[in-house]
């Protein structure tokens, strides 16, 4: 596009982003406007029309994917491209959902930003010119009329440049400009036009989903244009597997996805298989690095009860959920009753489900209450509590229990949302009772290992500390080990953060996988919770009785408080205090209610004033 100046319209909250984006575009000669917030940024677009934004998508007040949706909206507007920019891998499906264009991945690399700026730009300068070269084509067919023959052969050398023009766009929108294959909107309109098909006639075909599992490895210690590399290889290597008619599409990030027609469900666990023989043999070199990579695999067949390709992603989202669990390099088939054990939650669409209760406030938060098995003289008694999550279901009228949505919440990268609307709430009760401070031990809330990567959390919390005026010793945090912590180092400089703070942290679980050893041994605890498991009928197992006794020397050994969860019954109960355990939790002792400053109130009015324990 000669003589054109590309405007583009950088939109970021931070400066030092600003700056970054800034330096790395100047030498693309294009003309740049800087918005520092959401509002900003519409009033800039509305003056001005940019040929490219790049929006943040963390700001205060309108997020980017509000801005992004306020700008598809307006007609006139619509057709400007949005590239994202998150550190946040969950927002990518989101910015895609809302009418993004691309997205860049911060820590911001200047490549990749060039790699994908240059991409956009590549399509507004063929937009331009094919819009230019229309208009060129209407005045000249004017003017030559009566120049037939020289005018024909003229028109038709610009037709096929604009045909080329339009395959070169149309080829753009639906590929992936790393790999070249098939974008997920070509997936989608492939998908929903066979799905289409199959209603009205018979037919059978397979879905697999794939996940390349250590691409993160890849491109964290080698960089973007390494992991770039790394999918276009890993492209080329499965498109050597399939067969002509088999649709492979790119997905994002490393998913990749593969619709095969005229398939059984075998046939599609067979390709799976075929797949996972031809990566087990490719080894990935980058700089004299060597790097064996796997990938997990979901299976779905592909049936006439399957409308949209919404519902199939979920399905195969689930599979692929099931898939990680299982290891390295797993394959697994979607299969209905694993994915809905319980006949109520058949009908559930938990993605839809845990969104409207963060959205609606449904969540609910109740305490129970911990028993001191061991007094300590000298010591005043302090009650001890654990926060518990609840979801209101309001189709059935009823309270559902974590074991419902806690794991479909961590599917879809929710649990962390769960977690800090649970901290917030334990934080605000506690702001309500000022005067209670000092006969108040702790209030624990359980955080999942997902939740502890949240770059932002620490900040959160200490906001939420300092503007309550809640002392930060009264907040535990339980990490359970549902996932397994996957950068130590981050996770106890986190930890020490907010231990800074006053807060304290309880090893939850304990005792349930060799991670917990590990992080008991590298982790800065306070506490160590036994996993219920051992607990809850050591009275009659001698197994599960010898391990807690262990266990219990161990918490002696490293002089940190033990609580048993799960006591059941006044025979556990006297085990325990024979054993020496701190504290005790369970229906032995209380049934967790609905949490308020006026049952903390009630709570200690009936509180023996002269106890004593281990505060």
């Amino acid at each position: 596009m000669t003589g054109i100046k590309l405007t583009v319209l950088i939109v970021d909250d931070t400066p030092e982003n600003i700056d970054v984006l800034s330096a790395v575009l100047e030498g693309m000669g294009c003309e740049l406007m800087v918005a520092t917030n959401g509002p900003r940024a519409l009033e800039l677009v509305a003056r001005r029309h940019p040929d490219l934004i790049l929006l943040d998508v963390m700001m205060p007040g309108m997020d980017g994917f509000e801005v992004c949706r306020r700008l598809k909206a307006d007609i006139a507007l619509a057709e400007i491209p949005v590239i994202f920019c998150t550190a946040r891998t969950d927002d990518i499906s989101t910015g895609f959902a809302v009418g993004g264009s691309d997205y860049i991945t911060k820590p911001i690399n200047a490549d990749e930003v060039l790699a994908r700026v240059r991409h956009q730009i590549e399509r507004q300068v063929l937009l331009h010119d094919l819009r230019e070269l229309n208009r060129s084509l209407e005045e000249r067919v004017r003017e030559r009329t009566a120049e037939l023959t020289l005018a024909n052969r003229q028109l038709r050398v610009e037709i096929n440049e604009r045909r080329y023009m339009q395959d070169r766009l149309n080829y753009l929108a639906t590929h992936d400009f790393v790999t070249r294959q098939y974008n997920r909107g070509a997936l989608d309109a492939h998908v929903s036009e066979m799905l289409a098909r199959l209603q009205r006639q018979p037919g059978q075909a397979v879905f697999l989903l794939i996940d390349i599992d250590q691409f993160r490895l890849v491109n964290e210690t080698c960089g973007c244009v390494a992991g770039d590399e790394l999918l276009r290889q890993f492209a080329e290597l499965v498109g050597g597997v399939l067969q002509r008619s088999d649709f492979f599409a790119r997905l994002g990030g490393d998913k990749f996805a593969i619709v095969s027609e005229d398939q059984t469900e075998e046939g599609g666990a067979a390709l799976a298989r075929q797949i996972h023989r031809v990566i087990g043999e490719f080894e990935f070199q980058w700089e004299e690095r060597e790097f064996r990579l796997a990938a997990s695999i979901a299976v779905v067949r592909i049936q006439r009860d399957i409308v949209s390709f919404d519902q199939l992603m979920l399905m195969a989202d689930e599979a692929a959920y099931h898939a990680k669990r299982e290891g390295r390099g797993s394959i697994c088939i979607y299969d209905p009753k694993r994915s809905n054990p319980d006949p109520q939650r058949e009908t559930i669409n938990w993605a839809l489900v845990l969104f409207d209760a963060l959205k609606q406030n449904r969540l609910r938060m109740y305490g129970q209450r911990l028993e001191p098995l061991r007094n300590v003289p000298g010591e005043p008694r302090r009650l001890h509590i654990e926060t518990l999550a609840r979801l209101w279901d309001p189709i059935r009228q009823k309270l559902l229990m974590p074991a419902h949505f806690i794991a479909p919440a961590e599917r879809f990268h929710l649990v962390t949302d769960i977690d800090r609307w649970m901290i917030g709430q334990a934080v605000e009760l506690l702001s309500q009772v000022p005067d209670l401070h000092d006969r108040i031990g702790q209030i624990a809330v359980n955080l999942s290992a997902i939740t502890i990567r949240d770059a932002s959390l620490c900040d959160h919390i200490a906001e939420l500390l300092a503007n309550s005026g809640v002392p930060g010793r009264l907040l535990c945090f339980e990490i359970t080990e549902t996932e397994a912590i996957t950068n130590l180092q981050s996770a106890s400089t986190f930890m020490q953060k907010l231990r800074d703070l006053g807060c304290r942290f309880s090893l939850d679980d304990f005792g349930s996988g060799f991670a917990s050893f590990t992080y008991l041994r590298r982790l800065p605890f306070d506490s160590i919770k036994i996993d219920g498991m051992f607990v809850r009928d050591m009275d009659t197992d001698d197994v599960h009785s010898g391990m807690v006794r262990s266990m219990a020397e161990m918490g002696r050994l490293l002089n940190k408080p033990i609580v048993a969860e799960c006591v059941e019954n006044d025979r556990v109960a006297a085990m325990l205090r024979a054993l020496g355990i701190d504290w005790g939790q369970g229906y032995a002792f209380h049934q967790p209610e609905a949490l308020t400053a006026e049952l903390l109130r009630g709570w200690l009015n009936t509180q023996p004033a002269d106890a004593h324990q281990v505060a």
